[in-house]
């Protein structure tokens, strides 16, 4: 692959990604696991690959007040909490505390957790090996959440697999998780969808419908 390849899309970019993640016999029951939302459409063609079970894993990034784009930290399952080490100084003059934020997007993370499992069990990593896919790592903050709330559940390794990737997230992952799998580090990476010739915004119903071939989104549910 180029080392700037722009990908077509979502599903283009987990159909490489799943040709990059070593085809070994894993010690234990493999679970691909897409972050939400947009890594649910990478995480999907990944699953369907490698011929394992696909599910999600709920984090949710705390952007700073006034600037969606920029995020200070990011929470998971488990009371997982990722602050940024910039972030006090950012919303300083915010007049808000940085566990208020955090207060305010568990309250998301928990709608999303009612709506995208919708009556199926909870999600069990215990000896499982996961594989954690999001469409690109910036700061990597949400996936630091994510790999921390996969360990304390009880997975057995954690891979962290994205098409594209910061050199400061790759770094930072590659010291928490078991593995790091990422397509492209680019010098400079400013916004995750100029990677994307296609990059629309996932909404909470395409996630679910995606997650329905493993038993998610029952009949009569909001998905």
């Amino acid at each position: 692959m180029s080392a700037s390849h722009v990908f077509a899309d979502r599903a283009e970019a987990g159909i490489l990604l799943a040709r990059a993640i070593p085809r070994r016999k894993f010690d234990a029951p493999v679970l691909v696991l897409g972050l939400p939302r947009g890594g649910v459409p990478v995480a999907c063609e990944v699953a369907r690959a490698l011929g394992v079970p696909l599910d999600v894993l709920l984090v949710q990034r705390i952007a700073m007040p006034g600037h969606s784009g920029l995020a200070i930290g990011a929470i998971a399952p488990g009371n997982v909490v990722v602050r940024e080490p910039y972030a006090a100084a950012l919303i300083r003059d915010h007049g808000i505390a940085f566990d208020e934020l955090v207060q305010r997007e568990r309250t998301e993370l928990e709608r999303r957790e009612r709506l995208y499992r919708a009556g199926s069990p909870p999600l069990d990593l215990k000896g499982k090996t996961v594989i954690l896919v999001d469409d690109g790592l910036a700061t990597g903050s949400t996936m630091l959440a994510a790999v921390r709330a996969s360990k304390q559940a009880g997975a057995a390794s954690t891979i962290v697999a994205a098409p594209i990737a910061s050199h400061d997230a790759a770094t930072l992952l590659a010291g928490e998780a078991d593995e790091v799998v990422v397509l492209q580090v680019p010098v400079y990476l400013l916004a995750i969808g100029e990677w994307y010739e296609r990059f629309d915004p996932i909404e909470d119903v395409e996630v679910c419908k995606l997650l329905q071939p493993c038993g998610h989104s029952p009949p009569g549910s909001s998905c």
